[in-house]
């Protein structure tokens, strides 16, 4: 038979298999099935908290706060939100919402004042489970500035009806969570009153990054994260001997369907090192838990990797996990490989829009093919790339990547507009160029929008970047076009110096002399001690672009 994912007559056009049918299960009866099939396996483990759950243990935990939230009439379909990092309670959270039909509505744990009644309002939220702070964020204080009073409710925030804080300290206008799974404790019965919950039905509702303009509330169902967590675990091979390190965010896809939903799936241990990422404590977790997985960002894996007591954890016991959120440099792929034993470590591409992942690297495909490429096309999914005026380019040619299938979301919430802008005939335009060769292995080479035009010339920054970062003093790297009056754009590097070591601008310009093209070695250099980036550790290039223009007094005038 032919393989689907092998590009159609020399286009950049590919499929995934559909030899396994999809599942048609909700959120609720997967975690009932790895109850079922396991209940005295170990299913959660929390560092920080010193916790530890078996899957009876945690489907229990689920259902005291599942009835806790129906009896505060919290019914299918109401938007419950989860304001909090990494903790016991955000798993409880998620499982319960799904058990009685809520839609979960996750909240960027780095939000502040203005995001967070723009997300609370946009959506509805009627319920909030909020833990009390984190790092330099008050949250129950930005609540009461937004109005939440001792009597509970807020004028600016009409839909919200109840806080559910987290922690011992009690917070008048609010309940404990505590209180609230005693309660569901006492009156586990009224769960027999939820209704049959349907597959198709929206689950999840998360807010993307919002670099341009307001965040966008993309709505998920049950079909497309639980089908696209079962074929993110079977590209990994995970299975119930497998303990995966979680020290991504619960708040994003990465930790909520790639992390905890493929465990579920695969009845796979959960090990979650700690509240937010801290390079030591992961690398702890992973020696400690006997940890086989480990998922991260690149710049998650980077630092593991350059910190100082890195050589003394024994990670020997690590083979696959997931390297995705943002391009990984070939070279942090191939030390991950050697130095953390992750012999069988994925690239996954992706965005939330799509439940995430598209294209997935499987854990036997050739090495060269792990680390310069995204892996191929999931299952029952098809991917294309067009050109500006919408035509599949050929094999090999760069384009923008657009979507379809069971894993594109139901739309942005209470959005049409920008749902028809990013959703055309069922098709999802990502804004990420990508090439797909002959073996329909995906690449992708940067966002359509941080393409660098000079004097004509089209420049791909992460091209740029992955030369770059083969500098040896070089730890991290980004690259991104400033306005210029002659050539329209210039080419600007922001650049990480290795721990101990110094560098200066000519020693890098004197790296890409006759090696890159002219056109591509960047006219600003700046070595910086850290980079912008969202809490998933995706690159803020418009952070970036914003602060190199205020420093060289340039405007988007420049361009005219």
């Amino acid at each position: 038979m032919d393989d689907p994912r092998l590009p159609d007559a020399g286009r950049s056009l590919v499929r995934g298999l559909t030899d396994q049918p999809l599942s048609g299960l909700t959120v609720d009866q997967l975690l009932r099935r790895a109850v079922d099939q396991a209940p005295s396996a170990e299913a959660a483990v929390f560092v920080e908290q010193g916790l530890r759950w078996t899957w009876a243990e945690l489907d229990a935990q689920v259902a005291d706060a599942a009835a806790g939230l129906w009896r505060l009439g919290v019914r299918p379909g109401d938007r419950v939100g989860i304001w909090s990092p990494n903790r016991a309670e955000w798993l409880v959270t998620q499982f319960a919402t799904a058990r009685i039909g809520a839609i979960l509505v996750t909240i960027n744990p780095a939000y502040r004042l203005a995001e967070l009644e723009y997300a609370l309002n946009k959506v509805g939220v009627s319920v909030l489970v909020t833990a009390a702070a984190f790092k330099s964020s008050n949250y129950l204080g930005l609540l009461q500035n937004l109005g939440w009073g001792d009597s509970g409710g807020a004028p600016r925030l009409p839909a919200l009806r109840r806080v559910v804080r987290l922690g011992d300290e009690p917070t008048r206008g609010m309940l404990n969570w505590a209180a609230l799974c005693a309660d569901g404790a006492q009156h586990r019965t009224v769960l027999a009153e939820v209704p049959a919950l349907e597959a198709h039905q929206p689950i999840n509702i998360q807010f993307t990054s919002g670099t341009t303009g307001a965040p966008k509330g993309a709505t998920l169902t049950h079909h497309n994260i639980v089908n696209n967590a079962l074929a993110v675990a079977g590209c990994m091979q995970l299975g119930p001997a497998d303990r995966l390190c979680i020290p991504v965010p619960l708040y994003h896809c990465f930790g909520m369907v790639l992390a905890v939903l493929a465990c579920v799936g695969s009845g796979a241990a959960m090990v979650f090192p700690g509240e937010a990422f801290e390079p030591r404590a992961t690398l702890a977790a992973v020696q400690a838990e006997r940890c086989t997985a480990l998922h991260g960002v690149p710049t998650m894996f980077i630092a593991e990797l350059d910190h100082p007591d890195f050589a003394q954890f024994d990670l020997s016991t690590l083979r696959t996990g997931i390297m995705a959120g943002a391009p990984c440099p070939i070279e942090v792929m191939r030390r991950v490989q050697s130095l953390m034993h992750m012999t069988e470590v994925t690239i996954a591409y992706g965005m939330t829009e799509t439940s995430p992942v598209s294209f997935q690297s499987a854990t036997d495909d050739p090495l060269d093919k792990r680390v310069t490429t995204v892996g191929r096309v999931l299952p029952h999914l098809e991917v294309k790339v067009v050109d500006i005026d919408g035509r599949i380019v050929p094999v090999g040619e760069k384009g923008e990547l657009c979507t379809r299938g069971y894993s594109v979301m139901l739309g942005y919430w209470d959005d049409p507009e920008r749902t028809a802008d990013a959703l055309r005939e069922g098709w999802m335009h990502t804004g990420d160029l990508a090439t797909i060769d002959a073996q329909g292995y995906c690449n992708i080479v940067g966002r359509v929008k941080d393409m660098v035009i000079r004097g004509g010339e089209n420049i791909y920054p992460r091209e740029v970047e992955e030369y770059l970062f083969r500098h040896p003093k070089v730890a991290a790297v980004q690259v991104f076009g400033v306005p210029d009056s002659r050539y329209g754009e210039e080419l600007c590097a922001w650049i990480i110096v290795r721990p101990g070591q110094s560098c200066t601008e000519d020693e890098v310009r004197d790296w890409c002399r006759e090696q890159i093209a002219h056109y591509k070695v960047p006219r600003y250099i700046r070595f910086v001690d850290d980079l912008p980036v969202t809490v998933t550790g995706k690159p803020q290039k418009f952070i970036m672009r914003e602060l190199m223009m205020r420093e060289l007094g340039l405007s988007v005038m420049a361009t005219a």
